[in-house]
């Protein structure tokens, strides 16, 4: 019995035909590189799950379709993908997959029981990282996913430094850009909210010229510090956006609880007390904030744009950001 994605759980060896989104990598609450078995065939299944379960979270999917709909939502970090199924077959499910700017780096290792250089050849040139026969050896294919995985966690590593803001250790403005883009189609899909905060510290001008461009940077990197110790989840984000303005994405979010976190955001930079005697809000340094979430009720009023463009989103989060500084600043504004 099939149910929405909202619904899916973790591998049960009685569930073979539920929908099952992956979270990321070592989540905080689960700690396990997580694996997406892709089988018609439930015996299949229940080998690999012998097999991986005392090391690996185990997730499947019985069709092609479903598998790329898990990947989609939420990507797992290794696909065990079977070649031959009904309807779309292992090599579909692979180029999809790999076209797909939101998957295309997840490793997929082909499992099937014929023994073909041309198969294997045709997997590999669709982007597969490996190709196993079966029946599988236990050793060997342990052997083989705990490589891809490890190769996986340094590509990973090396694309994120590409991503990180050299001075506050955040992401930067480009991982923001891409990040924006993949939670928007994600929660356009999905009918599900969208939060953004947009932040700016107060009077950071004055900052600089009175304390000087190393008390300057110390500053911006105590800031970025506390957004990033305040955002807990593993999806959430939080990137320097220019200058002195930081952005956090918040999936899932819907607009109270955002605001509620851009106070709290508040509240803890101004718990820092960082002296700032040339603020005219406070004696220590004060961010104000702008929130906007992309929900059915914000369908009409992101900055005159329709709810298809994030850009729009954005837009109207630095508008509220604008009202917030130019009505006091030390505060969050969500309109």
């Amino acid at each position: 019995m099939q149910g929405p994605a909202s619904e899916i759980q973790p591998f049960d060896l009685t569930m073979f035909n539920d929908d099952t989104p992956i979270a990321k990598l070592l989540d905080a609450t689960q700690g396990k590189p997580r694996l997406l078995v892709v089988d018609d065939q439930p015996i299949n299944i229940q080998v690999m799950y012998q097999i991986f379960a005392a090391d690996y979270q185990v997730f499947m999917a019985t069709s092609g379709a479903q598998a790329l709909a898990i990947c989609k939502d939420k990507p797992p970090d290794l696909v065990l993908l079977d070649v031959v199924m009904p309807g779309m077959d292992g090599f579909e499910v692979c180029t999809q997959l790999k076209a797909d700017e939101a998957t295309r780096n997840i490793p997929v290792i082909f499992l099937t029981a014929h023994d073909d250089a041309v198969q294997e050849t045709h997997g590999l040139e669709v982007g597969a990282v490996d190709f196993i026969a079966k029946p599988v050896n236990p050793a060997v294919v342990r052997a083989r996913v705990k490589t891809h995985l490890l190769l996986k966690q340094q590509s990973d590593l090396l694309r994120k430094l590409v991503f990180l803001d050299g001075l506050t250790g955040v992401f930067n403005r480009r991982y923001f850009d891409q990040q924006l883009a993949i939670e928007w189609a994600r929660a356009a899909r999905n009918d599900s909210p969208l939060s953004v905060i947009l932040l700016d510290v107060d009077f950071f001008k004055r900052y600089n010229d009175h304390y000087g461009h190393q008390a300057g940077d110390d500053c911006l990197q105590q800031i970025a510090m506390t957004l990033k110790d305040a955002l807990k989840r593993p999806a959430d984000v939080v990137a320097r956006y220019g200058g002195e303005e930081f952005v956090c994405i918040l999936p899932d979010i819907r607009f109270d609880d955002a605001m509620l976190m851009a106070r709290q955001l508040e509240q803890q930079v101004r718990a820092k007390e960082i002296p700032h005697e040339k603020s005219d809000v406070s004696p220590f340094v004060t961010i104000s904030l702008g929130v906007a979430t992309r929900s059915k009720q914000e369908t009409n009023t992101i900055a005159g744009k329709t709810a298809s463009d994030s850009a729009a989103l954005v837009a109207l989060a630095d508008t509220r950001l604008y009202f917030a500084k130019n009505n006091g600043r030390g505060q969050a504004y969500g309109g």
